[in-house]
């Protein structure tokens, strides 16, 4: 007889042998479709990775069929039990359901599914089967932690997907809307469907706002300012003070170029900028150009001597000042990171204090987009970008937008396309959607060397302008702002990054998450941060150790800078130094669409 251990390798070899001629397969096609132009490698590489996942999945129903039957035991007990609770409600009982949606689950709230019996076992048995298979893919044995996060993402997708709420013959809510607007509903949903297609060329994501309340410069990046400088890659902003003194000390500001600058500059209330501006702060931003085809070649290097180092010396002409305070949030402050290392290694010191918004520079743990950071979605990217030049904004929007799918796609499906509903107005869904392109040769290196290789908190490995770069040698004091339920930057690695920082580290944390935890102003007196001036060597325990404070974190983080700014001086005027005016803010290179920019 065989033993079970020779089944098992037996067992082991032939899906090992299996995987081996799929995957072979797999690449043959995936070339020979990319090659063709039929289907961009992104995409194909994207579909590759989700059939890995699949297949896993069936992998482990082969190699442990004990355990999946004692799935399917469990499961047929829940279904036992929402047969009781059918008869139950056909005798006119109210018994207690077998399963609720989770507490932030909104798919289910309208009143319909829980009224007509039908619905609400739909809904119920849709949860237990969903529940019970996402349980059974996070249980699964032998996996290294990022292949289980992201077949636990294809298996979310998959689930969400199938949800009776996407769909008009099973959702209730979408039938009674059908029936009392005789069918007008779909027809204006047939409207918004073929207006986000016009609105995204080739590239499809659904409608989150009415586009037509916003317009960049009329009610949203509407302080006053002037563009004072510019090139390839960007204009630098100056704001008019609205303070008869100012900080000695200009603030220059680096933000994202995955999304627009305008997320610190929405309504005048809402503005970080128009904050600043009002405390008596010199304030200069950085707005990134959208680039296109002719920027592939563009990379990390070009970003940081084009972007904070160009700068830098134009806020000098255009102050007279040598030195100023640095805010980066995102990825500009990776890249202000890297260019204070940059800085450190020429001995120039022209930046005396950092601020670093949700910024990583330990990718360690790189969040919810890790389940996309695999050499083999990365190379799919690369040859998609190789093609074009960049890779388009719109595909990074969906991107995110899936790490919330039930959020940020579904829903609006379901609001948009079936009950034929107009998005409401919101200022941040419309930045949400107002994306920027990325060079193929920038991203690409910041894929690999940071988000896959986490070779920036590593000393001396990777070089930029000429000089190595060691995080470790930065002596500028620095405030190091996180939020607790940040998904993209999750604060206990940005924690590791200010771990690997040198100087005088501060580390708060913000409530709420990436865009909110950091848009958070006074007059809000929402969410509140933690603050402990003890940067134990773990995260937890520095957190055991923090004091919570109600409200926003912009005026300890005022209280912070003031020892940084300098004395009080007359307020200046944009273009009244060597530098003069361009045009009005937030200037023209804010304005150009996603797909504008990647026809130039």
């Amino acid at each position: 007889m065989f033993g079970l251990d020779f089944i098992n390798k037996t067992a082991n070899q032939l899906v090992k042998s299996f995987e081996d001629n799929v995957r072979q397969g797999q690449q043959h096609i995936e070339n020979w479709l990319g090659d063709s132009g039929m289907v961009d490698h992104a995409k194909l590489s994207t579909l590759s990775e989700a059939s890995d996942a699949y297949r896993t999945m069936a992998e482990d129903l082969l190699l442990h069929p004990l355990r999946f039957a004692g799935a399917e035991i469990d499961l047929a007990k829940k279904h036992l039990s929402l047969a009781r609770y059918t008869l139950a409600r056909l005798t006119g009982k109210q018994p207690e359901p077998v399963t609720l949606p989770d507490p932030d689950d909104r798919r289910f709230l309208a009143e319909d599914w829980q009224k007509h019996l039908p619905f609400d076992v739909l809904q119920q048995a849709y949860l237990i089967n969903s529940k019970a298979f996402l349980s059974w893919v996070e249980n699964m044995e032998a996996l290294p932690g990022p292949t289980r996060d992201q077949m636990m993402f294809y298996a979310r997708q998959l689930t969400s997907a199938l949800s009776p709420s996407n769909y008009p013959l099973s959702n209730p809510e979408v039938l009674r809307i059908t029936w009392e607007r005789k069918g007008m509903n779909l027809v204006d949903g047939a409207r918004n469907l073929i207006e986000d297609l016009r609105q995204n060329p080739n590239l499809f994501n659904v409608g989150m706002t009415d586009r037509s309340a916003f317009e960049v410069g009329r009610n949203l990046a509407n302080t006053p300012g002037k563009v004072v400088y510019q090139n390839e890659l960007m204009q630098l902003i100056q704001y008019a003070p609205t303070t008869k003194t100012v900080a000695k000390r200009p603030l220059l500001i680096v933000p994202p170029w995955i999304n627009k600058f305008y997320i610190l500059d929405l309504t005048e209330k809402n503005s970080f900028i128009h904050w600043l501006v009002s405390q008596g702060q010199t304030v200069f931003v950085v707005s990134w150009r959208n680039p296109g085809p002719k920027q592939k070649n563009k990379g990390w290097d070009d970003y940081m001597a084009l972007g904070p180092v160009a700068a830098i010396e134009a806020v000098q002409k255009a102050t007279g000042e040598e030195q100023m305070n640095a805010i980066g949030y995102c990825i500009g402050g990776t890249l202000l990171g890297s260019t204070m290392a940059w800085l450190k290694k020429k001995q120039r010191d022209p930046i005396v204090s950092t601020t670093y918004l949700t910024t990583l520079l330990d990718f360690s743990d790189p969040g919810g987009i890790g389940v996309f950071i695999t050499d083999h979605a990365i190379r799919g990217i690369e040859q998609a970008m190789d093609k074009k030049g960049y890779l388009d904004g719109r595909a990074m929007a969906f991107t995110f937008n899936l790490l919330r799918e039930n959020d940020l796609f579904w829903s609006y499906w379901t609001n948009n396309y079936l009950k034929g509903l107009k998005p409401a107005a919101f200022d941040l869904l419309y930045w949400n959607t107002d994306g920027t392109n990325l060079p193929a040769r920038m991203h690409s290196y910041y894929l690999r060397e940071m988000y896959l290789h986490n070779r920036l908190v590593e000393p001396d490995v990777l070089t930029m302008g000429g000089e190595s770069i060691n995080l470790a040698e930065i002596e500028v004091p620095s405030f190091f702002l996180s939020a607790r339920q940040d998904h993209i930057a999750k604060w206990k690695t940005t924690y590791k990054g200010a771990k690997a920082y040198g100087g005088n580290v501060k580390f708060v944390l913000s409530g709420s998450g990436h865009i909110a935890g950091v848009i958070n102003p006074p007059y809000k007196e929402k969410y509140g941060y933690w603050t402990n001036d003890n940067l134990s060597d773990n995260s937890d325990d520095w957190f055991n150790g923090t004091e919570h404070h109600p409200g926003s974190w912009w005026p300890y983080w005022k209280a912070w800078i003031q020892a940084h700014e300098g004395e009080q001086v007359s307020a200046r005027q944009p273009g009244d130094g060597k530098l003069k005016a361009i045009e009005d803010a937030p200037g023209s290179y804010v304005k150009v669409k996603a797909a504008e920019a990647g026809r130039e």
